[in-house]
């Protein structure tokens, strides 16, 4: 039996991490497909696998998902049900900085390696006339290296994926400050697979009927997706992609 490649993009908490691998058992099972999952520990090593070669299946943030539409042969099959990518401008809870009004020019804002996020964030800036060059950016590893920075001073402000700064301790939490999170309720991360992936419609399938049993009703709530699974049309994935769009313009 063919081995087929998924690779989940890394901008998920790491208390989502065995739901991943649930998830994928499953869907092996219910759609008699042999998968290998594939995690990348950051952005850059995702594109590196990628560009490698040989993954048909990819649960991809909005940004990247438009680029492997248009660019490289991708096409969009799912989304998560009620489950959209916002982000959080976050300050040192003890810092000068308690609203957006406060982030000066030449202030430094640590944050991980994901564009969507960054889009969405200047967007936000907009309101106080801040724009990307009057920034230094620190891209870290991860979130969680974002916040450190943030709480040691060695940034002002952080950018976060919004489930991920959700997900921190509450320690953590206690030493940030929220200055704004996005609520913009159309943009969200895509299951896209390889144009010429013969058995999308099996895994779609399977992917789509998780949340009708006990079994994979318990991995979409590790994932954080209680409601499952919604089909992806390709006019749903160009509006999405159109939306990304107007955030770059």
């Amino acid at each position: 039996m063919t081995t087929h490649n998924m690779l989940i993009a890394p901008d998920f908490s790491p208390d989502r991490f065995a739901g991943w691998h649930m998830f994928n058992t499953l869907i092996q099972k219910r759609a008699n497909l042999n998968m290998h999952l594939n995690i990348p520990a950051s952005h850059a090593e995702q594109e590196q696998v990628i560009d490698a070669g040989d993954i048909q299946i990819i649960y991809a943030n909005p940004f990247d998902a438009a680029t492997l539409i248009r660019e490289q042969g991708y096409r969009a099959i799912a989304r998560p049900i009620g489950k959209s990518d916002e982000m959080v401008i976050a300050a040192a809870a003890n810092s000068a900085i308690s609203r957006l009004e406060d982030i000066q020019v030449g202030a430094t804002v640590a944050m991980a390696d994901n564009r969507d996020v960054k889009l969405i964030g200047l967007r936000l800036l907009e309101a106080v006339d801040i724009e990307a060059s009057d920034l230094n950016w620190d891209v870290t590893e991860t979130y969680q290296a974002a916040a450190r920075k943030v709480i040691k001073g060695e940034a002002q402000v952080a950018f976060f994926l919004a489930e991920i700064f959700h997900s921190f301790s509450r320690l953590t939490k206690t030493q940030l400050s929220v200055l704004i999170e996005s609520d913009l309720a159309d943009i969200s991360h895509v299951l896209l697979v390889k144009e010429d992936f013969p058995d999308a419609q099996i895994f779609l399938e399977a992917i789509l009927n998780l949340h009708n049993d006990d079994d994979g009703k318990e991995a979409l709530a590790e994932l954080g997706m209680p409601q499952g699974f919604e089909p992806m049309s390709e006019e749903d994935a160009e509006f999405m992609i159109d939306l990304m769009q107007t955030l770059l313009d």
